[in-house]
């Protein structure tokens, strides 16, 4: 329940159109809903301003299904699946199906993986710019474009801009300068962070890939060399975390 709903539910108690004991039973799940294999949080909403997402990573499809039925119930939105499997998606659209008005779920292949959304947030001003270093970044800009999509903002995306060939950002300095925020997404040495952190004065969210050769580590190299920008004021998320990215961006332009 977020705080839209818990006002009208409020408006709706104080009318009489809807009875104390009906608006007392809609309240008693509202910190969190028991399923017994996960808690879901149903307070989210009301502190941070966008219900929990569901990982799909280590959970099976039904327990999946069972937690987007259970925030979409609830009037969640939006309501976010990310790094699902094929599997895991087809459980949780079949399970949500059957809701009134939930919506067919837009879903975004990230990798081998999907983000899917239900409930678009209504559209939100803020220009936002999403920037990968290589091609071989896509995958995590993906998801990352996916969750601000679905927390209302309209991202672009500017792809292959590394520093090996650094024209191809600065062709596009004038996008950079007009950007209320950017999110470089970026493997190797992780400079591009750096070198756009000095271009543009929008809050810059840097997401490490671990993407690369075998000094990259994995990400950390990238990592720890935006930790270590010259560029004052960068934010790092951790390795590959574009939905991380996704939810400082928002946090930042609320």
């Amino acid at each position: 329940m977020d705080e839209l709903l818990l006002r009208q539910l409020l408006v709706d108690v104080s009318k009489g159109d809807c009875d104390p004991d009906e608006a007392v039973r809609r309240l008693r799940h509202l910190p969190f809903a028991d399923l017994g294999f996960a808690r879901v949080d149903h307070h989210r909403a009301l502190r941070q301003g966008f219900a929990e997402a569901v990982y799909g990573p280590g959970k099976s499809p039904g327990q999946c299904a069972s937690i987007v039925v259970e925030l979409l119930a609830a009037g969640a939105g939006p309501v976010l699946l990310t790094r699902a499997a094929a599997d895991q998606v087809a459980a949780s659209r079949q399970a949500a199906a059957s809701l009134h008005a939930c919506g067919e779920p837009v879903v975004t292949p990230t990798g081998s993986l999907a983000t899917v959304a239900w409930r678009r947030a209504p559209a939100r001003p803020g220009r936002v710019l999403v920037l990968t270093a290589g091609t071989a970044d896509l995958p995590v800009a993906d998801e990352c474009r996916a969750v601000l999509e679905a927390l209302g903002f309209t991202p672009s995306l500017l792809a292959d801009c590394g520093v090996a060939g650094v024209h191809r950002l600065l062709a596009s300095v004038e996008e950079l300068q007009e950007a209320d925020a950017v999110v470089v997404v970026a493997g190797m040495e992780g400079a591009l962070a750096s070198l756009v952190g000095g271009v543009t004065a929008a809050p810059v969210v840097a997401v490490p890939t671990s993407v690369g050769y075998g000094a990259s580590l994995e990400g950390v190299t990238a990592l720890l060399a935006m930790l270590a920008s010259c560029a004052a004021g960068v934010t790092v998320v951790g390795i590959d975390n574009g939905y991380g990215a996704a939810c400082a961006v928002a946090r930042l332009l609320r």
